[in-house]
């Protein structure tokens, strides 16, 4: 029992960030040199249908436009495609994300030099702009892999509480690190499919079945509350392994949307999975001792704490499974 007060902070900071926060896909912006100071641009814009987030790259003044060039709007970003010319270039210069700063969600930039070098940068809320020098990004494209990665899993609200109803349902210490195991390797294997290309998801009816997926986990809960037992209960690792297909397709939105080049793909799928395990890996690891600081201090709390957990993870996911299936068929924007 003690371990559902210490799931109660965890429940408490993930909805704190917003229901809404699994959908801060991150923008990507791409200029490649194509001569001495003339861009081929490509934009990458966050949105959700038809509505977007009111992001805009922002260039020196040096830089003009060639002209609109071409807008298209998909399920999941603006596509904006451009030329620009620069006076002497880029390098030196700085490229400003406007309106990144009121969003949760960050920008990749890469550009591609004439001389064949290139640069890869991660604009944060944080930070906005960068200065442009040239130089091989090599070192800095993996770590912003990785920080995309658990930047992910950390802001998906849903992915989490799906997690945390996995941790209230299974109590035996092996079974939690077969259950999380066979989560990972499956959202593994549908998030290496859809970023290679051989499948893809909806989006609206991917979120509306990943909201199901956690309220399935609510009458679960309740279950093992009573002493009851079921499949999910005899086998977690089986529903984590079902689910966590779903989950892939979710976690595979979050790089799927920059369109890397081809012989790109397969190191940033291997950098963006390794930064989603160690974020759930930080997640499990922080409830496991939070719930083993409670059992030592010997707290006693109400039986209305106790279960508050395991009823936010039910009630969060029939909210969300409402929400986003009332989206899917049209009755909400």
């Amino acid at each position: 029992m003690t371990r559902s007060i210490a799931l109660v902070v965890i429940v408490a900071a993930s909805l704190a960030t917003g229901a809404q926060a699994h959908e801060a896909r991150p923008g990507y912006l791409e200029l490649r040199e194509t001569a001495a100071g003339r861009y081929d641009m490509l934009w990458k814009g966050p949105a959700r249908g038809e509505l977007r987030l009111k992001l805009d790259p922002v260039f020196p003044e040096s830089c003009t436009l060639t002209g609109a060039g071409t807008r298209e709007m998909t399920g999941s970003a603006l596509l904006w495609r451009t030329s620009l010319v620069c006076e002497d270039g880029l390098v030196g210069k700085s490229v400003v994300i406007a309106g990144l700063e009121a969003t949760l969600t960050d920008v990749l930039v890469r550009v591609h030099h004439a001389n064949g070098t290139e640069e890869t940068h991660l604009l944060s809320p944080a930070s906005p702009s960068v200065t442009l020098g040239g130089e091989s990004g090599s070192d800095a494209g993996i770590g912003a892999y990785v920080y995309l990665g658990i930047e992910h899993i950390l802001l998906g609200v849903d992915h989490l509480l799906f997690v945390l109803g996995l941790l209230l349902i299974v109590r035996d210490r092996w079974m939690l690190v077969k259950t999380i195991t066979s989560f990972t390797v499956a959202h593994s294997i549908t998030l290496a499919i859809a970023t290679l290309g051989f499948a893809s998801a909806p989006v609206a009816p991917l979120n509306a079945a990943i909201a199901l997926s956690i309220l399935f986990l609510g009458p679960e809960i309740v279950r093992s509350w009573r002493g009851e037992t079921s499949l999910t209960l005899r086998h977690p690792w089986l529903v984590a392994f079902v689910f966590g297909l779903l989950h892939g397709f979710g976690f595979a939105s979050g790089l799927s949307i920059m369109g890397l080049p081809q012989p790109e793909i397969p190191a940033a799928l291997l950098l963006f999975n390794v930064g989603v395990e160690i974020g759930q890996l930080f997640f499990v690891v922080l409830v496991l001792l939070l719930e083993r600081s409670f059992r030592a201090l010997e707290i006693e709390w109400s039986r209305f704490v106790e279960a508050l957990p395991g009823y936010a993870v039910g009630t969060m996911g029939a909210f969300w499974t409402i929400q986003r299936t009332a989206m899917l068929v049209g009755f909400m924007p």
